[in-house]
């Protein structure tokens, strides 16, 4: 059942167009993925595309299936995947995913960037950081950097360095009714208004990080005029920036311009409302920030490993890989060695829980390779592939060794249909189990 209000708010919005709405509540929601165009082999996918989005389907995907795994698919529920598709970077560009867990839009931003550029994936909780830099690692990214700071210490640090950002903002979740109906006992009356204050603050201090001409794209998952088109004009007319077109297609509706006041532009923004199209309900508003000279942007310069140390890192990497070491400044947290995006700017007082590629852990006259490096590189790229079979793919995943009937000695990709899903170590005929224990199964 809808809560009290909400129904009544929509019949009054929305005129003869209420019933188709409201009876959209009780139809099944939809559900979808994307499969990610950095990996390969690609799955085989027999489902329907979603129209919106250049790598997305209907349908699901299974948790513990080698496709979602490996990192080759991401499950993502349609209407989300269009507002990728509007901020759409390009190849090179600094990017900030400002509100950013779990990660289906930032793996989605990611997409189009290839390995070039630099991503910071930001969630203010620390929580959904972690979860947000664990699906990072599963789909295989290089140049994303997770933060977890609130947004005005990030504009505090940050003033005009990125090329793009997406604000996902915090919303009364209208549109994710009926895909989760633990929502609704949040819902009241008040609660848009409550949630575009926050978004208010939030865009505030977002658009101080943008540079002059830069692009910031602003998407909600409700339908709460207070939450979109008000904010869309509120921002237009306050904080320099202005509306930029959207391409609509498959039902995609415009931003609705009698539902505020104050900006002309509003039918520029789009709407995706569940009785129009095959999805759930979102909003997206793309603006252009007024030109003007872009600040010198202070990269990150965090600390360098030794030359003993990066002796160990690179003769492990050249035992186990085929490839050169990924571009960009190797360095240490601790005993954890990462390798920098190139671009990244300086983070003196930002919360990093992952900055850049995992390369591994450093021990004592040895190094280590991490996990993230089986979902980071291709079968291909590593000297030693062992097949498993479906079997062996769980019992390795629950933290079981496998056997082989060889005498190799060194470290290995474990892979299924071809798809690299982890690291082993195997000495003689045993491969020692190096799945992380927070993933197993």
């Amino acid at each position: 059942m809808l809560p009290a209000g909400f129904s009544e708010k929509y019949t009054r919005l929305l005129g003869t167009q209420a019933p188709a709405f409201l009876a959209s509540f009780d139809a099944p929601a939809y559900s979808g993925f994307r499969i990610n165009p950095l990996r390969q082999p690609a799955p085989t996918v027999n489902t329907a595309p979603v129209p919106w989005s250049p790598w997305g389907y209907y349908g699901k995907v299974a948790g513990n299936g080698i496709d979602h795994v490996a990192g080759l698919v991401y499950g993502q529920e349609p209407s989300a995947q269009f507002v990728g598709t509007v901020a759409a970077p390009k190849p090179g560009e600094r990017v900030l995913d400002l509100c950013a867990a779990p990660g289906g839009k930032t793996t989605q931003l990611a997409s189009y960037l290839g390995d070039t550029g630099v991503l910071v994936a930001n969630e203010i909780n620390p929580g959904r950081a972690k979860i947000l830099a664990s699906n990072v690692e599963r789909f295989g990214l290089r140049n994303v950097v997770v933060t977890n700071s609130d947004t005005a210490t990030l504009a505090a640090q940050w003033p005009g360095v990125f090329d793009r950002i997406l604000v996902d903002a915090p919303c009364s979740g209208e549109g994710m009714f009926r895909k989760d109906p633990a929502a609704m006992q949040y819902w009241t009356p008040a609660y848009p208004a409550e949630c575009a204050r926050r978004q208010r603050e939030i865009l505030t201090e977002a658009v101080k990080m943008l540079r002059p001409g830069g692009t910031l794209v602003y998407s909600t998952c409700t339908f709460a005029p207070e939450e979109d088109e008000q904010i869309a004009a509120w921002a237009t007319a306050n904080l320099g920036l202005t509306l930029q077109p959207i391409d609509r297609v498959a039902g995609i509706a415009p931003g609705r311009p009698e539902f505020a006041t104050g900006a002309a532009d509003l039918a520029l923004t789009a709407r995706l409302w569940p009785h129009l199209v095959a999805g759930e309900g979102h909003f997206v508003a793309k603006f252009q920030k007024v030109a003007g000279d872009a600040p010198r942007v202070k990269l990150a310069q965090p600390r360098a490993v030794g030359r003993a140390e990066a002796a160990l890192v690179t003769a492990w990497w050249q035992d186990t890989l085929q490839v050169s070491l990924p571009a960009g400044a190797m360095y240490a947290v601790r005993d954890q060695v990462f390798v920098l995006p190139v671009g990244t700017p300086a983070w003196d007082h930002i919360r990093v829980i992952r900055g850049g590629l995992h390369l591994g852990t450093l021990k004592k006259n040895r190094f280590e390779g991490s996990h993230s490096l089986a979902t980071a590189y291709p079968a291909t790229a590593f000297r030693h592939v062992v097949a498993v079979t479906p079997a062996e793919y769980v019992s390795y995943r629950h933290g079981e060794t496998l056997q082989r009937a060889t005498a190799l000695k060194a470290w290995v990709l474990l892979a299924l249909d071809e798809k690299g899903f982890a690291l082993g170590k195997q000495v003689n005929g045993t491969i020692k189990n190096a799945y992380p224990k927070g993933l197993r199964v």
